[in-house]
């Protein structure tokens, strides 16, 4: 399956700076360009770090609170106690970003770089290339720009892409209707461990909100085993290889 990469959605125009810039200067950049976040780069162009206005209102909390509230403050992230207390003392850029930052690289896809962002709980990724050096910035706004994809394209992408190309179907042997988002597949496929697959690939196409499913079948085939599933059609395990 083709996937949107983040070279086809990232800010290339980045705004950025240094590890010596001051508290203030950061906070004035982000408010001058209406961001929420700023990655931190080297002479080279190289990624430190990352800040954030999370970053900054942790410091901006911590000053204004006594020390018995400020551990209370801190005390949310256990784990990462220590070096929350640092940027609560941070002057510049350098004690204050989050390092090392979470990167992204220019050919990973949409569908990669979203589930970064879950697990680092982050909301932008500086994008790198092989040495790390800062090409451009992708944020879950540019990420979610795959949902506003035209209902045509979808539907010419699950057609080409999905049913003929991945599932080896004549063009016309399954309706495909696509609305806001939504596909719904209607037609009868030749087995019924086919339908579930054609559903999900469906599903895994840039911009597909949910799919509807509205599959018959010709050949009972749940009967048999994975094995035997593989001899006569598409498998679950062929299905995680793409």
């Amino acid at each position: 399956m083709k996937h949107r990469l983040i070279d086809q959605v990232m800010n290339r125009d980045v705004i950025k700076t240094g590890p010596a810039a001051s508290f203030k200067d950061v906070a004035d950049l982000l408010a001058r360009h209406r961001i929420s976040g700023v990655p931190v780069v080297d002479d080279d162009d190289k990624v430190l770090g990352v800040i954030s206005e999370t970053d900054l209102l942790l410091h901006q909390a911590a000053q204004e609170d006594p020390p018995r509230r400020r551990g209370a403050l801190l005390a949310w992230r256990p784990r990462r106690t220590r070096r929350a207390r640092a940027k609560t003392r941070g002057r510049t850029a350098r004690e204050l970003m989050s390092a090392p930052a979470v990167t992204a690289g220019p050919r990973q896809t949409v569908t990669e770089a979203a589930r970064t962002m879950a697990s680092h709980h982050v909301e932008r990724l500086p994008v790198t290339d092989e040495e790390g050096r800062l090409m451009g910035i992708v944020t879950r706004s540019d990420l979610l720009s795959v949902f506003r994809r035209p209902d045509r394209a979808i539907r010419d992408e699950v057609i080409g892409e999905v049913l003929v190309r991945t599932l080896l179907l004549a063009p016309h042997t399954v309706e495909v209707t696509v609305h806001d988002g939504v596909v719904t597949l209607t037609g009868k496929l030749q087995r019924r461990s086919e339908v579930p697959i054609a559903v999900r690939l469906a599903g895994r196409v840039d911009g597909v909100v949910s799919v509807t499913d509205r599959l018959g079948y010709q050949e009972d085939d749940s009967h048999l085993r994975p094995t035997e599933q593989a001899l006569h059609g598409i498998t679950e395990e062929w299905l995680r290889k793409i």
